[in-house]
């Protein structure tokens, strides 16, 4: 496992990423204490026990779920008088 220094590893963070695909681990160190681990995502997901997961896995998994929705309980209304057919026209009234 190679070893880099904050300063290094910001400078070459494209090498550092490279590395860490190819040849594993790269341990970064700040005043000499190891402080952070580069994996790559395979090793990562290797360690962590995920597996690749797509787009219809995830959305099965962590997705909203039909007994997610709690509707409110359906309110019913008294039909209303619309009065289209009114014997009143002009403002008259027939008599």
């Amino acid at each position: 496992m190679a070893t880099w220094q904050v300063q290094q590893a910001k400078s070459r963070l494209s090498e550092v990423i490279e590395k860490a695909q190819n040849e594993g681990p790269q341990t970064i160190t700040k005043h000499g204490v190891d402080v952070a681990v580069v994996l790559s995502i395979d090793e990562y997901q290797r360690l962590s026990g995920q597996k690749k997961r797509t787009l219809v896995d995830h959305l099965l998994l962590f997705g909203p779920k039909f007994d997610d929705f709690e509707l409110p309980p359906r309110q019913i209304d008294p039909p209303r008088d619309l009065n289209l057919f009114d014997d009143d026209v002009d403002g008259e009234s027939a008599a």
